[in-house]
């Protein structure tokens, strides 16, 4: 880690527990942290006394912290409006990640969101039915292209709202591990846990258990890293999840990573959750893994949240393909069997996205969607 990176784990450190930030910095200092607080996903979450920061940085960092906030609190609204929704219609309902994190936060307004997932009972068939008769669908596409809402092995994307906001309505609880043989078990213990564990915060949805959560967001880190890259942001949420967490919570969660295939991001998650925010080792789930935990923050800087930033993005798509397969190729070191599992799914894509591809005369679904 540079110096630049160190003042902003510390200025990150001082979002998550309220201590003072008194690092030096300069004009410079001060564009660079807010470029990587946007390529992180981090503005809300980081912003701090605009008195020491620049002119230009200080006006724009504002306008973007304030509204996030305003953004959450639209988030909030339709997250409860839906769980109102699917309440009236006799369907269970929790809202996963994005908001149920925010709530957790010491300032529930300083989150950058996203997208808001909410998971609904009854499954595939059942929900997708439901959907339609609610009108917010209608014809499925299987790929989102032509914005065309779609489902996938785990959730329907809907169509924006007038609000421009996203949601992703879960008929499973997770897009769970490439590995089918671990990713049956972890399926079948989150729906377990799900289905038994929801229940109603002041904002007016439904949350699932720490534990669920735990579990869920270590599959959803492991997933998004593999394939793409994961943010800072990430790690501030696994964060409040274990802060949050009782003892008891942690050790049945601990005691199921080797069988769900989430044992080496689990140890990498660790160690990088102990060199950025200090976790106390009481909170960890498991040892801290150096060499993975390396990795993985190295990628996180490099790529930005979701791997956004990486340099590989910026490159055609047939030179984005190949770096794409040698990160792969490389992460095998990672994790051998998820890996693996990963080539075979691409594999699988290649063959089943080929008409589509044709049609639009195109490499790269991806492109399409753009």
């Amino acid at each position: 880690m540079n110096q630049l990176e160190n003042k902003l784990f510390a200025l990150v450190r001082t979002a998550m527990t309220g201590q003072t930030f008194d690092a030096p910095l300069t004009d410079d200092d001060w564009r660079w942290l807010y470029q990587t607080a946007v390529r992180q996903s981090m503005v809300g979450l980081c912003y701090t006394d605009k008195a020491n920061m620049p002119m230009d940085v200080a006006m724009n960092w504002t306008a973007e912290a304030e509204a996030i906030r305003g953004l959450n609190k639209l988030q909030n609204q339709e997250a409860a409006r839906l769980t109102k929704l699917f309440t009236d219609h006799g369907r269970r309902s929790a809202i996963l990640k994005g908001q149920a994190n925010a709530r957790l936060y010491p300032d529930k307004f300083a989150r950058q969101p996203g997208d808001i997932d909410i998971w609904v009972e009854g499954g595939k068939k059942s929900v997708i039915a439901l959907l339609q008769e609610l009108g917010l669908v209608t014809e499925l596409g299987s790929t989102s292209v032509e914005g065309k809402p779609s489902a996938s092995y785990h959730h329907v994307h809907l169509p924006p709202t007038k609000d421009h906001i996203v949601v992703e309505v879960h008929f499973r609880p997770s897009s769970g591990n490439f590995n089918p043989f671990t990713n049956r078990r972890l399926q079948r213990w989150l729906e377990q846990e799900i289905a038994s564990s929801c229940l109603p915060v002041d904002e007016g949805f439904n949350v699932p258990s720490v534990r669920f959560a735990l579990m869920m967001q270590m599959a959803h880190v492991q997933r998004h890293f593999l394939v793409g890259g994961i943010g800072l942001r990430h790690v501030c949420d696994y964060y409040w999840l274990l802060k949050n967490s009782s003892e008891e919570d942690r050790r049945e969660v601990a005691a199921l990573l080797g069988s769900f295939g989430l044992r080496h991001t689990a140890a990498a998650l660790m160690w990088v959750l102990g060199e950025v925010l200090h976790l106390d080792e009481g909170l960890m789930l498991c040892q801290p893994d150096s060499y993975r935990g390396e990795w993985m923050l190295r990628e996180i800087m490099a790529g930005g949240n979701f791997g956004h930033y990486a340099e590989r993005e910026k490159h055609a798509v047939i030179r984005r393909v190949m770096e794409g397969r040698l990160r792969h190729l490389k992460l095998m070191r990672f994790d051998f069997w998820e890996e693996f599992w990963v080539e075979v799914n691409f594999c699988k894509a290649v063959v089943t996205t080929l008409p589509i591809r044709i049609k639009y005369r195109t490499l790269s679904i991806r492109d399409i969607q753009r």
